[in-house]
């Protein structure tokens, strides 16, 4: 056999697929009813109790056909599938969870980088508002009631008075 391997009490080894598959068959459950029950297709049930990595979806689909299988038949979902992802990887299968948490994190990273981002854009247009209320009001002489201003107007007191254009006046 292929696979994970596992030594029985009476020393023959037998597959993981192989001990679901035993399993199954002791509580007298057949694939119809487990397909049934967890709306997975028969093929990737039998699939999984031949051990055959190619006729399986993958990823982290695995881990919900064997949390499913599991569930129907009252075996313990957290062992079974430590000793699921034991054989994924003796069978060559990435770990899709540790796949799928680095992802998680990295979104996570993503999004708050966005975030900061937003914040200087929203920073800058703040300052720019200020920059074009500050000129409209000092240099085209455009009330805009800005109290900030008024308050500090003295310090530009004692810039000299620009004389009248010639197209004013």
């Amino acid at each position: 056999m292929h696979g994970l391997l596992e030594e029985r009490a009476n020393g023959v080894f037998v597959s993981f697929g192989a001990e679901l598959q035993q399993e199954r068959i002791k509580r007298d459950v057949s694939l119809e009813t487990i397909a049934e029950s967890t709306k997975v297709a028969p093929r990737y049930l039998l699939a999984l109790e031949e051990d055959s990595y190619a006729k399986r979806p993958g990823g982290v689909f695995n881990r919900g056909i064997v949390r499913g299988n599991c569930r129907c038949l009252g075996l313990d979902e957290e062992e079974w599938l430590l000793r699921f992802q034991a054989f994924a990887r003796s069978e060559g299968e990435e770990d899709w969870t540790e796949f799928a948490q680095n992802v998680k994190r990295n979104r996570a990273s993503l999004q708050s980088r966005n975030r900061l981002r937003w914040l200087g854009v929203l920073a800058m247009l703040l300052l720019l508002a200020i920059i074009v209320a500050v000129v409209l009001q000092l240099f085209f002489g455009v009330h805009l009631h800005l109290p900030f201003l008024h308050q500090h107007a003295s310090h530009f007191a004692c810039w000299p008075a620009l004389p009248p254009s010639p197209l004013n006046g």
